[in-house]
């Protein structure tokens, strides 16, 4: 999909929006009923021919005395960009204006970043209800994955870590891991609603462990676990405080950290606080102590995912949403944050 400024005779710029495709797949592409307001305009290229040659020789580069510049996303597979390169176009990445476009959400994305992780965490708290001893990781991640689906939500990533796997912050085991009444429960997961991500973490107790009251105070063996999940709830407090209008990047980060180091943890926060979030789940602006010459801006979206990963015993981690907004709070994008380890 190629995207050019169209000049009106008004002054008026609108864009232009070209696609590339095998001639066998023209017809197909047109069925897609993609949202454009005019129909869409597509070159298609035989399967003999060069199809980076093609488009650089196609009509909507014609009149161009240099060689295009093309601005390509990240994510664009090497091959393709080697590709176009070999045809003499010139290939730059987002940058400057056009990645400040994807960093600054408007009203409409706002709203469904609102909906997809507001949905995305409720989905974990009805699912943890139905929580029984003897389930696997493997077994929840399989049911929240259902659970998402049920409320119209396309899951594209769980992680499920009891206890000493969730040392890790991204696993890496086989999900065989049995449920037990006082097993420390990490979820890490991410759906997508009309192309925008969810990306949301709790740690909690299951329900079938009973909470402390002043009569039952938590028993020993479980201390260290409440002990750990309270500094990283605080650390998250404390990040969400930097959400503000030209603060830098760095701020959020150092924040949370200064927490998680004060209790003696420093060393088991191994990663940045957070990311921005939309139609990808990881965008910038990327928020880790080293980043202060980014300034966040009104309508910036980011995670705030403080964690204590202490090897062979335990993991938590707590991660929200949140919408940085001209002359105030951080809003948060979903529903409300935990409020206890029984309560996420």
């Amino acid at each position: 999909m190629v995207v050019q400024p169209y000049r009106h005779s008004s002054g008026l710029v609108t864009a232009k929006t070209t696609f590339l495709a095998p001639s066998f797949e023209a017809e197909r592409a047109r069925l897609l009923n993609m949202p454009f307001l005019e129909p869409i305009d597509i070159i298609p290229w035989e399967e003999h021919w060069n199809p980076y040659d093609t488009l650089k020789d196609s009509v909507i580069f014609s009149a161009h005395d240099r060689a295009p510049r093309l601005m390509v996303d990240e994510e664009m597979r090497d091959f393709i960009q080697r590709g176009l390169g070999h045809s003499g176009f010139e290939i730059v990445g987002l940058m400057g204006e056009v990645e400040r476009v994807r960093q600054i959400k408007s009203d409409t994305e706002v709203g469904i970043l609102r909906a997809v992780n507001t949905g995305t965490v409720e989905a974990v708290r009805q699912m943890r209800k139905c929580l029984y001893p003897g389930l696997t990781e493997s077994e929840i991640a399989r049911t929240l994955d259902n659970t998402l689906r049920s409320a119209g939500l396309e899951p594209f990533f769980d992680i499920v870590l009891f206890d000493e796997n969730a040392a890790n912050p991204h696993g890496g085991t086989n999900g065989s891991k049995v449920l037990e009444p006082e097993t420390f429960v990490l979820i890490d997961v991410g759906a997508h609603l009309l192309g925008y991500s969810s990306d949301i973490c709790r740690t909690f107790f299951p329900p079938f462990l009973e909470p402390p009251t002043p009569d039952m105070p938590a028993p020993t063996r479980l201390r260290d676990k409440l002990e750990v999940w309270d500094i990283v709830f605080e650390a998250q407090t404390q990040s969400i405080r930097q959400f503000r209008v030209d603060a830098s990047a760095a701020s959020v980060d150092i924040a949370a950290r200064e927490v998680i180091t004060d209790a003696g943890y420093g060393e088991a926060f191994t990663h940045r606080v957070g990311h921005g979030i939309g139609i990808k789940a990881h965008e910038s602006p990327y928020l880790n102590k080293g980043n202060h010459a980014t300034l966040l801006q009104a309508g910036m979206t980011f995670t705030s995912e403080p964690g204590v990963y202490l090897v062979d015993r335990f993991g938590v981690r707590h991660e929200d949403i949140f919408l940085v907004r001209e002359g105030g709070e951080a809003e948060l994008l979903t529903g409300r944050r935990a409020s206890g380890p029984w309560n996420p």
